[in-house]
């Protein structure tokens, strides 16, 4: 039945190595992804046409424009992204320093480019009962790092995995965060660990992060060795309460217990801050100027 074939369709898809998910989700987004369950009177062709629905003979007619989409120039819609994408704001720190926040993905390509890498963390199906019976959904969980002292988590629910990890890779974009590291011990070379104990939860699940000294690596579970990884921490202990078996939530609690390494004021800090414009005061004029209006 049509059941049975979708929850082994379900277990198929969650048996793939996070790897071939990502190349099926890039696969999807070139030839357009599927059609709905619309009325559509178009063909669709699976070249990625424009048709609705079912369509006729074509089938799996998706609304996807296929690769002429990625290639379309990005139109800034904020003031925040106007400024990058003429180059007044040259790097990501300049919007992290007045905490400005971040509602295009594209801010985020821009200023960090090829640098930033994304791997996903976990799939899973979700269900809500319906009077029809159920209707299923994927789950994913997507984070975005370079390495450098940058991490993003999103988080993204869709009917198709590869709906569903592009959604949360914008998701994760727009999420991400400085990452503060430091020294244990001798400051000497480069930062290498977390700066001081930080904790962060999410559901049941605890987890903390312990400075190590240099050349002991990531002491931790899968999960977190790899967010701690693009996040640009070299060494660190951890240590984990809840269950974390649950490995969304335990991706999301490592991910707020780095986000508070740039929240704590240690002594280093205490320096009196002299504050300049933001970049909307410093910019005002050229803020002011009306955008040209692009007609489709």
């Amino acid at each position: 039945s049509a059941i049975v074939f979708c929850v082994r369709c379900t277990i198929h898809l969650l048996s793939l190595s996070p790897q071939t998910q990502k190349t099926m989700a890039d696969a999807e987004e070139k030839k357009g992804g599927f059609g709905g369950r619309g009325r559509g009177r178009g063909r669709g062709d699976r070249d990625g046409g424009e048709g609705r629905g079912r369509g006729g003979r074509g089938g799996r007619g998706g609304r996807g424009r296929g690769e002429k989409g990625d290639k379309e120039e990005w139109v800034p819609v904020t003031k925040l992204g106007r400024l990058v994408k003429e180059g007044k704001i040259k790097s990501i720190e300049e919007i992290f320093l007045f905490s400005l926040p971040i509602k295009e993905y594209q801010i985020v390509d821009f200023l960090l480019g090829p640098a930033l890498r994304d791997e996903v963390m976990k799939i899973m199906p979700v269900q809500k009962q319906t009077t029809a019976g159920q209707r299923t959904r994927f789950k994913c969980y997507v984070a975005v790092g370079d390495g450098n002292g940058h991490i993003g988590l999103g988080v993204k629910a869709a009917k198709e995995v590869a709906t569903a990890i592009r959604g949360g890779i914008i998701n994760a974009k727009m999420n991400l965060v400085p990452v503060r590291r430091g020294y244990w011990g001798l400051k000497a070379g480069l930062p290498h660990t977390v700066p001081c104990k930080v904790s962060g939860k999410c559901g049941s699940v605890r987890c903390r992060l312990i400075p190590a000294p240099r050349g002991s690596g990531i002491v931790a579970s899968l999960i977190p060795k790899k967010l701690l990884t693009m996040a640009g921490v070299e060494d660190v202990y951890s240590s984990t309460t809840g269950h974390s078996r649950t490995r969304g939530n335990l991706a999301m609690a490592v991910y707020h217990a780095l986000t508070k390494t740039s929240s704590f004021l240690s002594p280093e800090l205490w320096t009196p801050t002299h504050f300049t414009p933001t970049p909307a005061q410093e910019h005002t004029d050229f803020l002011a100027k009306k955008g040209i209006k692009h007609v489709n």
